[in-house]
């Protein structure tokens, strides 16, 4: 088969720790998507090979130089196992010029940093929850009742589970001291918004778009649980929250409510310095407010995930995307466009 384009190595990163941890399920899934995007590419007519970060970095970048791959599809969430170097992955490629695809290292870094992230969203004037980062159990919070409780600098829900919603002072206390211990790292508050949650993913072709809207649907969901995309919502097909919060995507929303979310969410991309392309997660509480919750902007892209499907909405085939991409980061190169997308 004839290739199309430059060589490219699709890059993911793997660990394999000496001891179980629940997080690794959604770490694994990583390593199938590299699976499917590289067949997709090879599929598409590019000449493409899957190469794993593992535990040495200098590795990595002599398997780059052995393949002459010209162009990497970054789908690496983190470094021997700690996703807080996420960004330095990325850090390193620009250090050494290498194209790659997605989010530059100070993205990652910032949006990585849930109360950090929030912070510029707000000075952007775009809507967040109210929220405060807390370091030990000790801390009070002056924040309304019903509050959620996530690590500050995690993803793809670690750390979130149904009982990260607390009514109580005692309740919050011992969530806080949980997260502090498990995932050595601040707790991040927020009020909790009782409401339907959206999400928009936002593509880079010239300019960003925003694909059509998806809703995590509750209607199903067992009495008692809060109505939150937790861990085992988004990981564990047999479970029970899986099963009851199903995707929709267009969502069944009015025009001017998918107009203020795709406003919103590529004005987000924009202020945290996002390219190619992101997700931007929204709550409307029971009043119609909207809040931005985070910008994601290393969203999970296997083809059964939210970002493939608003591709599928908006007519876009799955190995054009990567392509797009792929040529995003050549023009980059080419152009000498900084890390974060500005010349």
């Amino acid at each position: 088969m004839a290739t199309d384009g430059p060589k490219v190595g699709v890059a993911f990163n793997t660990y394999e720790p000496f001891i179980y941890r629940p997080e690794k399920v959604s770490e694994d899934s990583v390593a199938r998507v590299a699976e499917v995007v590289c067949e997709t590419l090879v599929k598409a007519g590019v000449e493409a090979t899957i190469i794993p970060l593992q535990r040495s970095m200098f590795t990595f970048l002599r398997r780059l130089k052995e393949l002459n791959v010209e162009v990497v599809v970054n789908l690496c969430e983190g470094f021997f196992g700690n996703p807080q170097w996420e960004a330095n992955v990325a850090a390193v490629m620009e250090m050494l010029h290498i194209p790659f695809t997605g989010n530059g290292s100070r993205t990652l870094a910032l949006c990585q940093d849930k109360h950090q992230a929030k912070a510029i969203l707000s000075s952007f004037n775009l809507p967040v929850a109210a929220s405060q980062l807390i370091t030990s159990a000790e801390e009070m919070v002056d924040l309304k009742f019903p509050v959620i409780v996530k690590p500050n600098s995690e993803d793809a829900s670690i750390g979130v589970h149904p009982e990260s919603v607390v009514h109580d002072q005692e309740s919050l206390s011992a969530r806080v001291e949980k997260i502090v211990r498990t995932y050595n790292q601040p707790a991040i508050v927020e009020e909790y918004i009782d409401g339907r949650e959206f999400n928009v993913a936002v593509l880079e072709d010239g300019e960003p778009r925003a694909l059509p809207v998806s809703e995590i649907d509750f209607s199903k969901m067992p009495e008692g649980f809060p109505h939150i995309c937790s861990y085992e919502a988004k990981w564990y097909p047999d479970h029970i929250l899986y099963k009851s919060t199903p995707p929709i995507c267009p969502a069944p929303i009015k025009k001017e409510l998918s107009l203020k979310l795709q406003d919103l969410a590529v004005n987000a991309f924009k202020a945290m310095g996002c390219r190619d392309y992101a997700r931007v997660d929204f709550r409307m509480n029971q009043q119609g407010e909207v809040f931005i919750l985070e910008v994601n902007p290393n969203p999970d892209i296997s083809l059964d995930a939210g970002y493939a499907r608003a591709l599928n909405a908006a007519g876009i085939d799955y190995a054009d995307f990567w392509k797009l991409l792929i040529a995003n980061a050549r023009k980059r190169k080419e152009g000498n466009v900084a890390p974060n997308g500005k010349s």
